[in-house]
Parts: C-alpha cells; sequence; structure tokens
C-alpha cells in the first residue's frame, strides 16, 4: 500500500498550493518538515484561509522543538486542547470525570507554564508579571498549569506546597473532590519525590485520573506512578501539528484515534523492526497534512508495518543510534533499563567514543546500582548498542532548556 490520499481528500486540498503539482501528477511523496517550510506561508495560502487569519478562525503558531527544529504551522485557536478535551470526553477511562465537571491540573515544562500566562497576557493588554499568579497561569475554566521552575528536581519544599494548595483548591470546586492530573510523567515523579521526601502526603489529595502526554515516560517511571496512584494514568501520543493520535488504556495497550487521519508504517531501516509514522490528516482544516513524515518512531507486536499492530511509541527518528544488530530507539534502551534495573530513575547514554559509551543515571532511591546488577547492566547496554560501556551514578541530571530530558548525548553535548 503506497498511502496516497483518498479521492475526499484530495478535494479538500487540491487548492493548496503546496499540493497543486501532486494534484496534477496523482501522486503525492512523503512530506517532510523542510516541505512545509519552504516558502511560508505563501505555499499554504488560499483565499479561504486568509479569510480565517483575518477573521481570527486560524493563528499562527510555533510547534515546540524539542527533539527538532521548530516549525511554524496555522491552525485553529486551541486545536490541540480541542483534539485534547475531545479525547478525554470519550476515553473510556477517564470520561467520567470529564463528564462530572472536574478541573484539570496541569504540571508540566515551565515553557508551557510561561506560555499560558503570556497568552493571559496580551488578552488583558496586561505586561506579564515576574512571577505569574494562579490567575495568570489559567488556560481556561478548567484547566491551570502549576509549575514555576525548569528544574522539577530543585523544586523547593515552599514551591511544593504551593503546588499542592492550588492543587486543593482545583479539587474543592468538584462536589465529589474529584480532579484530573495532566502531566510530564517526568515532572510528576519527581513531585512524588519531594512529597515523599517531606511527609506532605497528607496534603496531596489523590486525583481521579492521571494522563502523562508531553513526552515519552521509561518504563521506571510508569511503574513507579503506578505504585503511588491507584486511578487510571493514562499515555497520550500526538504532536502540536496533528493534535493526539493514540491513547493508551489503564492497562498500557494503545488504541488509535484518527478521526480525520490515516496513518502508514514505513521501516527507519530495511528489516527493522522500528517503524517511522507517516500522517494524512485534515483534522486541522487550515493546514492538511498529506503523507507527512512526523518523525516519530514505533514499534508494532509483531515487527509489522501494520498501524493496529503499535505496542510502543519509541522515540524520534532523529535520535536513533546506529548499532551493528540495526538502529536503536529510545524505547529499546529503556526496555532494557526497565528490564534490568527498575530503582534506575533518569537516565542519559553518552556516547564517549565510536566504540565506547557510559550511561549516567539517578536512582528513586539515591543509592548507586553495584555488583552483580551493575554488571549485568553494562553487559545489556553492550550488546544493545555494540560499544564498551560503563554505569556512572549521579545525584543529579540536569534538565535541558526545554525542560525535557535528552535520552542520548555526546561528550560535547
Amino acid at each position: 500500500m503506497d498511502g496516497q490520499p483518498t479521492a475526499e481528500v484530495i478535494e479538500q486540498i487540491r487548492d493548496i498550493p503546496l499540493y497543486r503539482e501532486s494534484v496534477a501528477k496523482g501522486y503525492f511523496p512523503v512530506l517532510d518538515k523542510p516541505e512545509i517550510a519552504r516558502g511560508f506561508p505563501d505555499n499554504w495560502m488560499t483565499p479561504r484561509l486568509a479569510a480565517a487569519l483575518e477573521a481570527g478562525e486560524a493563528e499562527y503558531v510555533l510547534s515546540t522543538g524539542t527533539n527538532h527544529a521548530r516549525m511554524q504551522i496555522i491552525r485553529p485557536p486551541y486545536f490541540l486542547l480541542h483534539s485534547y478535551y475531545a479525547l478525554w470526553r470519550t476515553h473510556p477511562d477517564v470520561s467520567a470525570t470529564w463528564e462530572s465537571g472536574c478541573r484539570r491540573v496541569s504540571l508540566t515544562t515551565v515553557l508551557a507554564t510561561e506560555h499560558v500566562a503570556r497568552v493571559n497576557a496580551a488578552r488583558s493588554g496586561v505586561p506579564p508579571r515576574p512571577v505569574p499568579t494562579l490567575e495568570d497561569r489559567r488556560l481556561d475554566d478548567r484547566t491551570c498549569y502549576l509549575n514555576l521552575r525548569l528544574d522539577p528536581a530543585q523544586w523547593e519544599r515552599d514551591e511544593v506546597e504551593r503546588m499542592l494548595q492550588e492543587i486543593e483548591t482545583a479539587r474543592r470546586d468538584h462536589p465529589r473532590g474529584w480532579y484530573h492530573l495532566d502531566c510530564s510523567g517526568y515532572h510528576l515523579a519527581h513531585l512524588v519525590q519531594k512529597v515523599s521526601q517531606w511527609g506532605l502526603w497528607d496534603d496531596f489529595p489523590p486525583p481521579a485520573s492521571i494522563i502523562h502526554a508531553y513526552e515519552y515516560t521509561p518504563v521506571n517511571v510508569r511503574r513507579f506512578l503506578r505504585q503511588h496512584f491507584s486511578c487510571p494514568i493514562i499515555d497520550l501520543f500526538g504532536s502540536t501539528e496533528l493534535g493526539y493520535l493514540y491513547y493508551s488504556d489503564r492497562r498500557g495497550k494503545y488504541w488509535p484515534y484518527l478521526d480525520g487521519m490515516s496513518v502508514e508504517l514505513h521501516p527507519v531501516a530495511p528489516g527493522s523492526g522500528i517503524h517511522e509514522l507517516i500522517v494524512t490528516s485534515v483534522r486541522n482544516p487550515h493546514m492538511p497534512l498529506v503523507r507527512y513524515r512526523s518523525g516519530d518512531c514505533v514499534r508494532t507486536s509483531d515487527g509489522s508495518p501494520d498501524p493496529e499492530k503499535i505496542i510502543q511509541f519509541c522515540g524520534r527518528q532523529k535520535e536513533l543510534l546506529d548499532a551493528p544488530r540495526g538502529p536503536v530507539a529510545q524505547g529499546d534502551l529503556d526496555r532494557w533499563i526497565g528490564d534490568s534495573a527498575w530503582r534506575i530513575f533518569l537516565h542519559q547514554l553518552q556516547l564517549t567514543g565510536s566504540t565506547e559509551a557510559r550511561l549516567v543515571y539517578t536512582t528513586f532511591d539515591g543509592e548507586p546500582i553495584e555488583g552483580a546488577e551493575a554488571a549485568e547492566l553494562e553487559r545489556a547496554l553492550g550488546e544493545l548498542t555494540g560499544r564498551r560501556c560503563r554505569i556512572e551514578h549521579r545525584r543529579h541530571l540536569p534538565i535541558g532548556r526545554s525542560g525535557k530530558y535528552a535520552w542520548l548525548a555526546t561528550d560535547a553535548d
């Protein structure tokens, strides 16, 4: 199957300059990010889009650029939020919290918090405050953002107590004391550690549901969260330009959420079980993407290119590590660590030469991995990467400027 768009999709994109040549030829090649950016926005402009921009029904935004160059796109206001809410409303494990009207608190990167504060300041015409208040951090009538620091490992007690009080405020607005916690898995794990360290569990009301959707959440972090929360913990997969495409249920099985979309899987290398995601989407009417290479990689249950059999979203294509047995993705390293060393919290594989690497890591209990467990982990890493590997315990691993962690680095990085 070559993934060519349907006649219905072709009618929807026929007038867009970017696609005119493909429409004329009757063949659509895979669309890469540089092609989207080349000539932007004229390569997307139609009379209908110009009218939507003039009316405020479309807006320019930038993709996050956490793992790739930032890309300017055009979409309806609150496109990603509406995609999120539509999925939440129908999800079998969390729809009850949506229908109950409970508040949503978001614990993720400080960049997300700052973005909300800037948008609110622009609306009000008042310059943003150096330290945004709770009202500054409200995205809409259901959602507020908590985090005000780049590195969650450096949260002080007063910051944690402030966030717990804001969670309590959200909880009190619901007749049953429910609230929904939207988070980066890493940030929530850091909060759990801080709450445990300072004995603040009595001040941390349990959420009715949790969704982590901001970045890859490692096996050990998911396990750690399940040990501390009994509510459904759901993973969403999507992107700024596409919205959400897949969701997990509370048991970890992924299900498609492809309203207005279709998906192809292409192997990243001959014989590889890792596939890159090629998406056709008309969900965003102002910038429909036909056979768009998102840069994301997946694994299926049987190694086939069947989108119905996706079992893991395993990282970015640009971050694949070349190895003798074939490309290695972030999810491959994570799976080995999850099987070999469940105490590891944060980790980063650092390439120290053409044949060597070291894994720097922190642990949930602060203690290093030693003896036979360390030797087995180094052996497993060597087998996976084809490099001589050693492990190195750290008390702290710095977070990236984006507020997210990089799994792979060189000494220069």
